[in-house]
């Protein structure tokens, strides 16, 4: 008679699941109190792990609106796991969902989760790696001002190799906004100022390029050799910055009530497909063009890598080159002041033109000019 075969046999243990899933709940737990006495604030009709959980949101004033928006990490995890550092990656997906709303004039509130794993194995000794996010998770979400309500977790042991840990994290953000401060690009006129917010970081845009780049460089052990007397890998797997809090102070956020202390007429947030795309997409709707003639320098770990042959084009179409973000606006002082407050440098990197189409005074290796 053959053998019984088991849940646990296919690498998926119900019961080191459960563990790792309250890991992630009692994370959670502890960003219930960034809304607190806010919209969003966080009701428990039943204390328990399986209990009913809520985000008030009481009447609200004419005009306010309600959206979401979701993403995830890409190939960025691949580099912590050859770090074997778990902790930074909630930065980066906070980053993504919550720096998307904001650049629309959003205020991100609550953030829902989905990790999926290949395996937690048979003991316990990959929940360390959870621990390890939910540290991250709570701090990252601190630093946006969201509250998590859930901690959904997966296994899925047929899809890659269960002897390495290996994982995907997605998430979503519910965010509100007044109508009369969405930012939509329309407001944009010729002359207005493109300040850019300093990113020191690769984000988590371009990061197969970046991959691949640091193997044909280094070999397929890139993960162990350094740089500029810095890992390699740690310069790789840098936290995002999470502009959030620096952008609602601009904006007010969505209460009438919260002054706005800037005028942004547009935003971009400089991810996949990096300036060109990016800012692209915010010029759209006005239909005028851009010259970026003082960027930030990118990272040391960008200009690294484009000695695997790299391109200042290319490597401005992969990644953020220095800039996590690029706001659009009449007034650069104000912009620039704020960030400062949130320890984020920003400086006016180029202005918006009648004629339609994007030029960067690249910092890249080759210093060229390039037209998009």
């Amino acid at each position: 008679m053959p053998k019984n075969l088991t849940y646990s046999d296919v690498g998926v243990d119900v019961g080191i699941e459960a563990k790792a899933a309250r890991i992630l709940y009692h994370a959670a737990q502890k960003t219930w109190e960034n809304r607190k006495g806010m919209l969003g604030e966080i009701e428990v009709k039943q204390d328990s792990f399986s209990g009913r959980r809520f985000f008030r949101v009481d009447s609200l004033p004419v005009g306010t609106i309600s959206n979401g928006n979701s993403d995830g990490l890409g190939l960025k995890p691949e580099i912590a796991i050859m770090a074997k550092r778990f902790d930074t990656l909630a930065f980066d997906l906070m980053a993504m969902i919550c720096d998307d709303a904001a650049i629309q004039g959003g205020e991100p509130v609550a953030v829902q989760t989905v990790l999926v794993v290949n395996t937690l194995g048979k003991n316990e000794a990959r929940l360390r790696y959870i621990r390890e996010l939910a540290k991250g998770y709570i701090k990252a979400a601190k630093e946006a001002c969201v509250v998590v309500i859930n901690g959904e977790i997966a296994q899925h042991p047929s899809l890659v190799d269960k002897k390495k840990f290996s994982l995907d994290w997605n998430g979503s953000v519910v965010w509100y906004a007044h109508e009369s401060r969405l930012i939509d690009g329309r407001n944009i006129r010729p002359g207005d100022l493109l300040v850019g917010l300093k990113e020191k970081g690769p984000r988590c845009n371009g990061t197969s390029l970046l991959l691949k780049s640091l193997e044909k460089l280094h070999g397929e052990n890139w993960s162990n050799k350094s740089y500029n007397r810095k890992r390699l890998v740690d310069l790789a797997l840098r936290p995002s910055k999470i502009y959030t809090p620096a952008i609602l102070e601009m904006t007010g956020g969505w209460s009438l009530d919260r002054p706005a202390r800037a005028q942004l007429h547009g935003a971009a947030h400089i991810t996949g497909g990096g300036i060109p795309e990016k800012l692209g997409r915010a010029l759209r709707p006005s239909g005028y063009g851009a010259i970026v003639d003082d960027p930030f320098n990118p990272s040391d770990l960008m200009l690294h890598c484009q000695n695997a042959g790299i391109s200042d084009d290319e490597a401005y179409r992969a990644w953020n080159m220095g800039q996590g973000m690029v706001l659009i606006a009449p007034v650069a002082e104000d912009i620039i002041q704020i960030a400062q407050e949130f320890g984020i440098n920003a400086k006016v990197i180029g202005r918006v033109t009648e004629a339609p189409g994007i030029t960067i005074y690249s910092k890249g290796l080759q210093q060229e000019e390039i037209h998009y």
